[in-house]
């Protein structure tokens, strides 16, 4: 079946329309939700929550852009509004954030460590640096999706930032350690 029928289907609530499509995006899917997460089980929940309202709103699509950015996006909401009413964001002056820079040589430091490290992160550090650095949005986009002033957002990836550049350092220090007294 197309994707295009597949949706007509969804849209007409076929409960087989809308397993097909679940089995076909929930892959693709849940590695989005798991980046917004605090863990695994929270980011099953995550990705059950968006598909309640993927299966809601698929009337809504009206076939222009892409179907699997429309997808992604219903995810990462269902994951913000876990956080929005929620007092997780910490105002800073933005005359004291220092960039942090981290550089990161792939050879060195495992996927799944980056992955638990960002995972590690508070809430409002997870959330902004997610939609920032790893999904391209704005600090004025972010501002908007997660009700908080763009200086919020700025001061958070910034230490955001600082907490991954410092436990990239205690991770490249410890590796160095174990390999030198081989």
């Amino acid at each position: 079946m197309s994707l295009e029928q597949l949706i007509i289907d969804c849209k007409r609530q076929k409960s087989k329309a809308q397993e097909a499509l679940y089995r076909q995006f929930a892959g693709i899917l849940f590695p989005v939700a798991l980046k917004y997460a605090r863990n695994y089980s929270e980011a099953e929940d995550i990705l059950q929550e968006s598909f309640i309202i993927i299966f809601q709103k698929v009337g809504q699509f009206k076939s222009k852009g892409s179907f699997e950015g429309w997808l992604k996006r219903i995810v990462i909401n269902s994951a913000l509004q876990r956080y929005r009413k929620q007092a997780v964001f910490e105002i800073i002056n933005e005359e004291n954030i220092k960039e942090a820079d981290v550089e990161v040589d792939d050879d060195e430091i495992p996927l799944n460590f980056l992955l638990q490290i960002v995972q590690e992160l508070p809430d409002r550090y997870r959330l902004v640096f997610n939609l920032y650095a790893l999904d391209g949005y704005s600090h004025k986009e972010i501002s908007k999706m997660l009700e908080i002033k763009e200086g919020t957002s700025k001061s958070n990836l910034a230490r955001a930032r600082m907490i991954l550049k410092e436990k990239v350092i205690d991770f490249q220090t410890n590796a160095h350690i174990q390999t030198s007294t081989r």
